[in-house]
């Protein structure tokens, strides 16, 4: 799961007399975020064939959050990741509504939920975000409340394979709650005091995220009758693809993306990895394309993309 590039940066309009050619560099960083993160759904789903979904996604957050912790303190010096108390408080709280609420229900659902339809209830985030905004005091645009209704529309056509007994309910609440959270720490993200470094923020959000998500694993009772020698090769391998591909290349890509790259184009991934994700488990994992997935997963996609081209916008 991702920020909503609308909640983290403002978009450099270049003059109108002079059209700003996009360079490789950006097309090459965007195609990393639409693949690898449209991708991790398939990773999510394959490690948890045979490890526990808390303790998999407990050991990728913070291992990745510590090998980045490691990169920024070697590239920019450790006085890089000097925080504040009331800031690096701020990354935890953030860390735990996104990877321990977020991601760490996502990554359970998924032990029954297929990684397409996962992807697709994932995408209604910006809907959400919208809502939290308009609670707030922030009047959407018209498109964008057309957006929301279009999200919320899709979302009640992808809830049918819960409901009919295709897919568990209880799998695809727990998406939709896991999306609840994430728009709550990604809404909170830009209104509480962050680590002024994206990096450095980042890697206490994960480590912050992992621990959590460890605590629940705990609870949960994951650790009793691990064996490691049982868990798979590809298990094994998708989450060492999850911790660096998902959680340090795509997410470096990203934030360059961000100081780099007009926001309007950067928010183009949001509807561009529920399709890649949807593909991906089709090809892979042979996940069946139902009509209700089709069908919603296309409304769903429709309100995102008038979303992102409105609010921006505004």
């Amino acid at each position: 799961m991702t920020t909503p590039a609308a909640d983290t940066a403002t978009d450099a309009q270049p003059p109108a007399s002079a059209p700003r050619r996009v360079p490789v560099a950006v097309w090459v960083a965007l195609g990393i975020v639409y693949v690898v993160w449209g991708s991790t759904y398939l990773g999510i789903r394959v490690a948890v064939e045979t490890l526990p979904p808390f303790l998999s996604a407990s050991t990728r957050f913070v291992v990745a959050g510590l090998l980045l912790a490691g990169i920024i303190a070697w590239r920019q010096g450790p006085a890089a990741l000097k925080v504040t108390p009331r800031r690096l408080g701020s990354a935890v709280v953030v860390g735990l509504l996104l990877l321990l609420g977020g991601n760490g229900l996502v990554v359970l659902a998924e032990t029954s939920v297929p990684s397409g339809l996962a992807a697709l209830l994932v995408a209604v985030v910006p809907a959400w975000v919208v809502l939290f905004k308009a609670g707030f005091g922030e009047r959407p645009s018209a498109g964008g409340l057309v957006g929301v209704l279009l999200g919320l529309a899709g979302l009640a056509v992808l809830t049918l394979p819960g409901l009919s007994g295709d897919v568990q309910a209880g799998g695809v609440v727990l998406v939709i709650v896991g999306t609840l959270l994430w728009s709550v720490g990604s809404f909170a993200s830009s209104r509480i005091p962050m680590p002024a470094n994206p990096f450095t923020a980042s890697a206490y959000e994960m480590i912050a995220g992992g621990v959590g998500c460890l605590g629940v694993a705990l609870v949960r009772g994951e650790q009793h009758g691990l064996d490691p020698s049982a868990v798979s090769g590809r298990s094994w391998a998708a989450l060492g693809y999850l911790i660096v591909f998902g959680s340090l290349i795509a997410f470096t890509a990203y934030a360059w993306l961000l100081q780099t790259a007009p926001l309007s184009l950067v928010a183009t991934y949001a509807y561009v990895n529920p399709v890649v994700a949807v593909a991906l488990g089709a090809l892979i994992l042979n996940e069946a394309l139902s009509w209700p997935i089709v069908l919603g997963g296309a409304i769903v996609v429709a309100g995102v993309c008038l979303i992102v081209s409105t609010e921006r916008r505004g």
